[in-house]
């Protein structure tokens, strides 16, 4: 009966049903018809599943990165980052995923990422000569950094979801984000160079620099300002998202005075919306989590591994070919949803450090936003950069090498994720 649940999962999903609303209707059919669990029993499930103190950081968020967006921070900041960056051959291109790497510490959010930055620099780079597609590749994978360096929604949903500290995954994911910042910024600047893309080369412009420098500081204090918090013991993840909120309000309406009471508008019912969306699939989720885990199918997949004697490494190698497999067909919030209960279960039982783990699992969430059929940063820079999906795929695909090192890495040197703990 859980094959034919998820037969119907996938059915509707083919049909065009949203996402929240195939995991909601499929695991209630198991529930309801199957397991014969109450109607009231399935309403204090849906309920306690978004009752979450964690969960309330995900809107704030989402609202600070619609304002800074709105605020056009992200040309402040891509202004500041280029007068140093563009001295090197293809500098615009690493300005484009520096700034990336910047927006990425202050939204949390892979799609704003991309969002801010490509509205940015799209045209800066064209105008600079290169090519549309690698334009925007470019932003579309230097966004999926917004899911791994803090503060990460895909954190606060994992933890939410699993029971762990959201202040421990945040802190675990500077060093594995920075990691891969490092390797994106050296494929950056080599494919540039093989390829001949961008504008020559020229000496740093450092009275420039000084002059953006000043005004940017607002802008550039807001990743110290939620990181040094939350490790400082300050705020809690919740507390900080409702603070940046604040500043950013604060930056765009007295600071920069980019920002109105339509942008503030706008934003808030963006945000509202996006929060709406994530919640109903965090609704719908842990429905479908609660049926498997009531037919024991953790325990089943705990038995097969065991009795196969697989080995660690292969085991991990299995799980992240899993996620990926699965990330070319959901986006990542389903996928995170519809794994974590299963996964942290079977990984706890290899012996794998849960923050470890929930790493892992945002690194191959990362690739599944650029990857094909339903990548949204492909569609996002679609949009931006008015040309097809397919043009943006073809950006993206230099890049994925990179993406698989760097996850296989994080997959097999743990100590980066718990270097900080």
């Amino acid at each position: 009966m859980l094959i034919l649940s998820l037969c119907l999962l996938l059915l509707l999903m083919a049909a065009g049903a949203h996402i929240a609303v195939a995991l909601g209707l499929s695991a209630s059919f198991l529930l309801l018809f199957v397991q014969q669990v109450p109607v009231a029993t399935l309403g204090q499930i849906a309920l306690k599943s978004v009752d979450s103190y964690a969960l309330a950081a995900i809107p704030f968020f989402m609202l600070a990165g619609e304002l800074l967006t709105r605020g056009k921070i992200a040309q402040i900041i891509v202004d500041v980052i280029g007068a140093l960056a563009r001295s090197v051959r293809g500098g615009m291109a690493l300005t484009a995923m520096l700034s990336c790497v910047f927006f990425a510490a202050v939204s949390g959010s892979s799609v704003a990422s991309a969002a801010a930055i490509g509205s940015a620099t799209v045209k800066s780079l064209t105008d600079e000569r290169y090519p549309i597609h690698f334009a925007a590749g470019i932003v579309a994978v230097g966004g999926t950094l917004g899911l791994m360096i803090p503060p990460s929604l895909s954190f606060i949903l994992i933890g939410s979801m699993v029971g762990l500290p959201i202040d421990k995954l945040f802190i675990a994911g500077i060093v594995p984000g920075l990691f891969e910042a490092g390797i994106l910024c050296l494929a950056t600047v080599w494919i540039s160079r093989r390829n001949h893309y961008g504008d020559k080369a020229s000496a740093p412009d450092w009275a420039r620099f000084g002059k953006r420098l000043g005004p940017a500081s607002g802008a550039l204090l807001l990743p110290v300002l939620i990181m040094g918090t939350i490790y400082g013991g300050i705020f809690t993840p919740t507390e900080v998202s409702a603070v940046a909120v604040a500043y950013a309000v604060f930056l765009g309406t007295m600071v920069y005075r980019t920002t109105g009471w339509k942008d503030f508008w706008i934003a808030s019912k963006e945000a509202t919306l996006a929060s709406a969306m994530l919640y109903a699939i965090v609704l719908g989720g842990s429905l479908l989590g609660f049926a498997v885990t009531r037919f024991g199918f953790s325990a089943y997949l705990v038995e097969i591994f065991q009795a196969a004697s697989v080995p660690h490494w292969l085991f991990m190698l299995i799980v992240a070919a899993t996620l990926l497999v699965l990330g070319m067909f959901l986006d990542g919030v389903s996928l995170i949803v519809l794994t974590a209960p299963i996964l942290f279960q079977l990984t706890n039982a290899y012996g794998v450090n849960p923050i470890h783990f929930a790493v892992i699992l945002t690194a191959t969430v990362e690739i599944a936003t650029i990857t094909p059929p339903v990548g949204l940063n492909i569609f996002v820079m679609s949009g931006i950069a008015k040309i097809s999906p397919e043009k943006v795929v073809r950006g993206i695909w230099p890049f994925y090498l990179a993406r698989l090192f760097s996850l296989v890495v994080i997959v097999f040197v743990p100590g980066m994720s718990l270097w900080l703990q």
